[in-house]
């Protein structure tokens, strides 16, 4: 460490109270992510490593640490659904972010409402403003430098059915802050949401006139 900065290599450690890379690579949007098992049985379940990764066709995606119930439900059956977390929802989100056998339904567990998606068998968040239905595209095993196999799975998959609640659009475009969209952060309990004041624009040099 000098007092221009800190310096660690991840490989042996960073050396501080929690590890800073959540909190740097944030806030970060959460992937809630349904599924359901070959019996039918609904699966919810967060995920703060989430992101969209491709324009057209929409590909959305969320990495899990371990081969979790989430994961396999959607190799198996090829399907998920995609739930935004409002502060609204942010509770029940947390309720099912808990450790419970497989086959235990989440939208019970957390007191919420499974709708029927339109072109996936797999339900939605009733309760959420913005679904996505999703198509299995990939499901890939990470690797480190060293090409070693990680016990880490990164499940991408295409959006093909969108739900946006009316009142988010405005004049056909969506309101991102309106809907009071909850990302993680570092730390252990951290959380984020987003305030229409902290909003700027800017105009990509090709866009300007």
């Amino acid at each position: 460490m000098t007092a221009e900065s800190y310096y660690y290599e991840p490989e042996h450690g960073h050396g501080l109270p929690h590890n800073p890379l959540n909190a740097i690579i944030g806030p970060r949007p959460i992937g809630w992510i349904s599924s359901v098992n070959e019996q039918g049985v609904a699966n919810l379940a967060p995920y703060s490593f989430f992101n969209c990764f491709n324009y057209q066709p929409p590909i959305i995606g969320f990495a899990s640490s371990g081969w979790k119930h989430s994961v396999e439900n959607i190799t198996r059956t090829g399907h998920f659904v995609w739930n935004l977390v409002t502060r609204e929802l942010a509770s029940a989100m947390n309720e099912t972010s808990a450790s419970v056998a497989a086959g235990v339904d989440e939208f019970t567990l957390a007191g919420l409402t499974a709708a029927p998606s339109r072109r996936v068998p797999v339900p939605r968040v009733s309760e959420s403003p913005v679904n996505f239905e999703c198509k299995l595209t990939q499901c890939i095993q990470l690797t480190n430098a060293a090409e070693e196999k990680l016990n880490t799975w990164l499940v991408l998959g295409e959006v093909v059915a969108v739900h946006i609640a009316a009142h988010l659009l405005e004049e056909g475009i969506y309101q991102t802050a309106k809907a009071h969209p909850v990302m993680r952060a570092g730390g252990p309990s951290a959380y984020y949401g987003i305030d229409e004041s902290l909003r700027f624009d800017l105009i990509r040099p090709d866009d300007r006139q």
